[in-house]
Parts: C-alpha cells; sequence; structure tokens
C-alpha cells in the first residue's frame, strides 16, 4: 500500500522528470533522456490504482510541457498586454491543459490492461490514441511529441518508415520493457528477443536509401529581414521593411533559381501592395528568376483574411514573363491557423477581456486542407506557414509526385532568445526526413536554413541577423514508406492491440464469473 506521502513525493518527482524532457530536444539534443523518464513514469504506474495513474501522468505532462513550452510565455507577457499574474495564469491553463493528454495514458493503462504482463502492449496504444488526440484537439498542438528528441539518435532511421510518431512508439515499447526488466516482470528471452528485433531491424533500415538524386540542383536564396516584432505593423514601417527586403535581394536576383521571404514580409495587405509586388514579379521575371513572400491577403466580398504565400516571377525557366496578377491561384493560404494569434475562439466573450485577444491580424480565414503545390521558376514545392509544419498528415496528404521541396515560413520574433525557434528548427528537420525531400525553412529573425532530404542542415543562418543565405539544393526523387502509408500501419497495429485487449479482458471476466 503506498502511503499519501509516498504519493506526493512520486508526484513532485514526476512533475521535475517531465521538465528533463526539453534536454532531450533541440538545442540540447540529448536523446536519451525522455526515455529515461518515460521509464521512471511507467515504473510508477506499477503498484498504483487508477485515480493514483491520473494524478502522476498529469504531473509528468506538467513537467514535460512547462518545461518545454515555457517560451509561450514570452510572447503573451512581452505583446499580449496583460500583468504578469494573468500572463502566468494563461501559461498554467495551457501547460494543464496539455498534460491531460499522458494523464489520460496513464489512466487508461492502469484502468483497462487485464494484467500486468499486458502492459506494455496497453501502454504503448494507448500513448498513441492520446497523442492522437493532442494533434487535433481544439486544432491541434502536437509540438514536444516525443519522437523529435530521436532526431539526433540511431532511432531516427526508422523516421522515413513509420514517421515521428512511430518513432515515440518505439520508444514507449523500450520504456516498458525496461520497466518491465526492472520490476522483474520481463523475463530474460523476451528482453534477449526484443533486442534481436531491434538489431535486425537496424540492420535492414539503416542501409536502405528510399530516394534517388535526380542530378539536378537549383540554387536559392533565403531572405532574413530581422525587423522587431513591435514594429513590424506599424504603418510607418511598412515601407522601411519592404525596402530591406528588397535591398538584401536585390544582388542575389541574377544568381539563384528561387528566392524565398518569410511570413508576412510585406506588412501590406495585399491588396494595398499592387504597385510594390507588380515591381517585384517583374524584376524576378527579368532577372530569370522567381520569388516567394508571405504577405496578408484581405477580400471584402466576401469579407476573408488569409495567411498566405504568393508566387512572383517565372513559374517556369522557359517563361518569357512574370506570373502575378491579384488573386492569382499559384498561392497558398494557411490552413492550421494558431489560437488566439491567428483567430480567437469564444471571440465575443475573449476580445474584450485583455489586449492579446484582440491583437491585429487575429481574425483569419482558413485556406483548405490540400491545396496545389507552389510552382515557382520549374520548382514545385509543399507550403507550410509558421506552426503548420508539426502537422505532418497535412505536408503528406499535399506532397505529390512532382514535389522537388517542402518549404516553410515562419515569425519566430514573437519568441525572442528562447528555445521555441530552435525546437520550430527541429521539428522542420523531422518533416524532410519522414518525406525524402529537402526542406527550406526562411525567417523574419531565424532559424533560417536549407536542410538535404535526411534532414541534415546543408546551410543555416545565425539568429537575429539581417542577412542572405544562399544554397545548392540537390534535387531527388522517391517515395519514402512513411509518404506512401503515413499512420495506417500503426493504427492497424494499434486496432490489433485493442482488440487482444478486449479479448484478454473478456476471458477474465469469463473467469471471475
Amino acid at each position: 500500500m503506498i502511503k499519501p506521502n509516498s504519493n506526493w513525493l512520486t508526484a513532485c518527482a514526476l512533475t521535475c522528470l517531465g521538465g528533463l524532457n526539453v534536454l532531450g530536444f533541440a538545442p540540447f539534443d540529448w536523446f536519451f533522456v525522455p526515455i529515461v523518464t518515460l521509464t521512471v513514469l511507467i515504473l510508477s504506474l506499477n503498484k498504483s490504482s487508477a485515480k493514483q495513474a491520473l494524478g502522476y501522468g498529469w504531473c509528468y505532462g506538467l513537467g514535460w510541457f512547462g518545461a518545454g513550452i515555457s517560451w509561450v510565455h514570452v510572447s503573451i507577457d512581452t505583446y499580449g498586454g496583460i500583468p504578469l499574474i494573468a500572463s502566468l495564469g494563461l501559461m498554467l491553463m495551457l501547460v494543464g491543459y496539455l498534460a491531460i493528454y499522458p494523464a489520460l495514458a496513464c489512466w487508461l493503462t492502469v484502468k483497462y490492461s487485464p494484467s500486468k504482463n499486458y502492459w506494455w502492449l496497453s501502454f504503448v496504444a494507448f500513448w498513441f490514441i492520446c497523442e492522437y488526440l493532442r494533434s487535433i484537439m481544439f486544432t491541434g498542438f502536437p509540438w514536444l511529441s516525443l519522437g523529435y528528441s530521436q532526431f539526433t539518435s540511431p532511432l531516427k532511421v526508422f523516421a522515413p518508415v513509420i514517421g515521428e510518431i512511430g518513432l515515440t512508439l518505439l520508444m514507449c515499447v523500450i520504456s516498458v520493457s525496461v520497466a518491465q526488466a526492472i520490476s522483474s516482470r520481463l523475463k530474460q528471452w523476451h528482453v534477449a528477443s526484443i533486442v534481436l528485433v531491434a538489431v535486425t531491424s537496424l540492420t535492414i533500415v539503416m542501409p536502405t536509401k528510399w530516394t534517388q538524386s535526380l542530378n539536378d540542383t537549383k540554387s536559392v536564396a533565403l531572405v532574413q529581414g530581422n525587423i522587431e516584432q513591435s514594429i513590424r505593423w506599424q504603418p510607418e514601417n511598412e515601407w522601411p521593411t519592404y525596402l530591406k527586403y528588397l535591398d538584401l535581394t536585390r544582388p542575389h536576383y541574377q544568381s539563384v533559381d528561387l528566392v524565398i521571404w518569410p511570413e508576412s514580409a510585406i506588412p501590406m495587405l495585399e491588396p494595398l501592395a499592387q504597385e510594390e509586388l507588380f515591381n517585384l514579379d517583374k524584376s524576378a521575371a527579368i532577372s530569370n528568376t522567381a520569388l516567394i513572400t508571405g504577405i496578408i491577403d484581405f477580400q471584402t466580398n466576401p469579407r476573408v483574411i488569409y495567411n498566405g504565400l504568393v508566387t512572383l516571377g517565372l513559374r517556369n525557366p522557359q517563361d518569357k514573363q512574370g506570373q502575378y496578377y491579384y488573386q492569382h491561384q499559384n498561392r497558398y493560404n494557411k490552413h492550421h491557423l494558431l489560437p488566439i494569434g491567428e483567430f480567437v475562439p469564444f471571440e465575443d466573450w475573449l476580445r474584450p477581456l485583455a489586449p492579446i485577444f484582440d491583437l491585429p491580424m487575429s481574425s483569419f480565414t482558413r485556406g483548405d486542407y490540400r491545396q496545389p503545390n507552389l510552382r515557382a521558376n520549374g520548382i514545385s514545392l509543399v507550403p507550410a506557414i509558421c506552426y503548420e509544419i508539426i502537422f505532418a498528415e497535412q505536408i503528406r496528404q499535399n506532397i505529390t509526385s512532382q514535389t522537388d521541396m517542402i518549404l516553410t515560413v515562419s515569425n519566430d520574433a514573437w519568441f525572442g532568445l528562447s528555445v521555441g525557434p530552435l525546437q520550430h528548427m527541429q521539428i522542420a528537420q523531422m518533416r524532410a526526413l519522414e518525406f525524402g525531400r529537402p526542406l527550406l525553412r526562411a525567417t523574419n529573425t531565424g532559424v533560417s536554413a536549407v536542410t538535404d532530404e535526411y534532414g541534415n542542415i546543408i546551410a543555416k543562418l545565425a539568429q537575429f541577423e539581417d542577412a542572405v543565405l544562399t544554397a545548392d539544393v540537390e534535387l531527388v526523387t522517391g517515395t519514402t514508406p512513411y509518404l506512401a502509408w503515413g499512420n495506417k500501419p500503426l493504427w492497424l497495429l494499434t486496432i490489433m492491440i485493442f482488440a487482444l485487449l478486449l479479448v484478454q479482458n473478456l476471458r477474465q471476466s469469463r473467469q471471475t464469473s
């Protein structure tokens, strides 16, 4: 019987251990830390009731997200316009909400495992379900999913096969196996079997190349304007900001195939920036290149506001003139909108409460889930704006056989010197690895970088510098298993686990009746 004081001690220890998970992600990359903390969490469930498991899981999540997404508070405190105590309260609400998902996974594991011998199956299946729920509820926020911590570990070779969420499940299998071995619930031959399967899988997967080079390279220039967030949307800074990006770009027009400006690089509404856009379109075409930039499109009839990307200059290398005109189709409108920042739930109630709920540009319209690739100077790109890059399935659904690169643009100036932008970059690297495509990431203040199809950074700019990153990107062809199948194999495995658990529960109920 666990004493009440030991419950509190365990809860506090799990909160601290959950906080250590941040060390598994960028910029620390201690990939073994989340596996260790997850193992301890599972050990704590061995002698706990379902109610205790719920509390333990919530405390673990409280530390995990409290430390891991503390960078969110930078934007709330700096730009939210509310007292410190209120901003801390909002952060606690967000962290407490996210902690519900590991708590639910722990509760379900203890509640519905037919016996301790099936814990490893139960925990893996319930963790998968709860992480899936975290990725879709209230538009989803699957940030700091544990699989991202394995980008620098040997397990990363499985990412093109089972994706980041599959890496999370592998971590669960490893942690449960270690936990059961420690608690003497796993026999030695079970451990030997798991090691044998792991070694065999690594031997098969590691030398596999899912993509092949097309022996063709494209030169790109990513422009990082380093505009302070506090002045980005001030009317008097519209023209200076535009000129700064233009001045940074001009020396590279003649030498690259594609220029990328970041999210909302032009701080004007698209209908009011027609002269600037037509000039950019003409300049890029004359220079035999193309330019993609972020801009806000405000339409009055019907009233819609899109956070979008537009292509300027050449659509194909053989074209003789630019492609741009207002509302042309070679554009992308953001689908996954950021709560509070880009849309306000229950806005009639929340907007009057505090400035953070009434930020400029916080009533955007959602773009389609599936949109055509952007086409720029013969290059086909799958776009994602800001935190959309964390939604692997959306990226997968939009990749075609013609896709050359993944493009993600962002403005991480909101988060200052925190680890948020570095975690964001790591997430983008995982997308490149999963889908076997080079990735371009252009941001206002960094991290701006180019990766190869394995997610390895081949060129990067320092944060908080106004500079231009140029790189030659090798094009590839081919399909990774994860691009072809997505999460279908993981869902099939989960369904099979639930079927087995159901059979075992029915068998136990018959034996006890």
